[in-house]
């Protein structure tokens, strides 16, 4: 993709990109958003890979968007453990959305993550935002959430193919992915003011978030 950028987010950046995930993601899952108090964790944590902490720049030098990764596991059968990952928050700018930016970020981290050494990618989001980059159910790939539970917004991609086999999965996220929504609040609070909003996109997120697959 012409006249973009990307690079990894550096020091400098993390106020711009922090406010860009804020302006991404604000009254679209809750009145408010969290994502951007846990960009602002999530950087501290042993579980965040540098690496694939990436940013979407125009030729202009603005941070137009930005991918971030931590660490995550499955567990087989036998309680073998295997390191995957997943990431979030994965954003683009409200003026720059609908272009291909999010696919374009996406995949070029696909392949970063690949050079690094890891084969699978399991993300919670929306399916209509992902399937067209070939992530599948969780369900087909036989990974599940504690007591064999399919959740509908849990995705899987393989980064290689045939490389979960057909073996049964658990998977288990980060902690850094648990974020206090009254925490994040509070952080929301000593930033510039928002207004916080219900709106339907919120209702929609919390149908599709408590949905399983039988």
């Amino acid at each position: 993709m012409e006249n973009v950028l990307i690079r990894n987010e550096k020091k400098e950046d993390y106020c711009a990109v922090e406010n860009l995930v804020r302006e991404a993601f604000y009254n679209l899952y809750i009145p408010g958003c969290i994502e951007h108090y846990l960009v602002h964790l999530m950087r501290g944590h042993e579980d965040f890979i540098p690496e694939l902490d990436l940013v979407l720049e125009t030729e202009e030098g603005r941070i137009i968007g930005c991918i971030m990764y931590t660490k995550a596991f499955l567990f087989d059968e036998d309680e073998n453990k295997k390191p995957i990952l997943t990431f979030g928050p994965l954003c683009i700018h409200p003026e720059y959305q609908r272009r291909g930016y999010g696919r374009y970020l996406m995949e070029c981290s696909f392949q970063k993550a690949i050079s690094i050494g890891y084969d699978t990618v399991v993300i919670f989001g929306s399916p209509v935002n992902y399937v067209g980059s070939n992530f599948r159910s969780c369900h087909r790939f036989g990974v599940s959430v504690d007591g064999e539970r399919y959740p509908a917004a849990m995705l899987v991609k393989e980064l290689v193919p045939g490389t979960l086999g057909d073996r049964k999965w658990r998977y288990q996220d980060s902690p850094v992915m648990s974020v206090s929504r009254e925490d994040a609040l509070r952080y929301d609070d000593t930033l510039e003011r928002k207004e916080r909003l219900v709106l339907p996109s919120q209702e929609e997120f919390y149908i599709m978030s408590h949905a399983f697959i039988e």
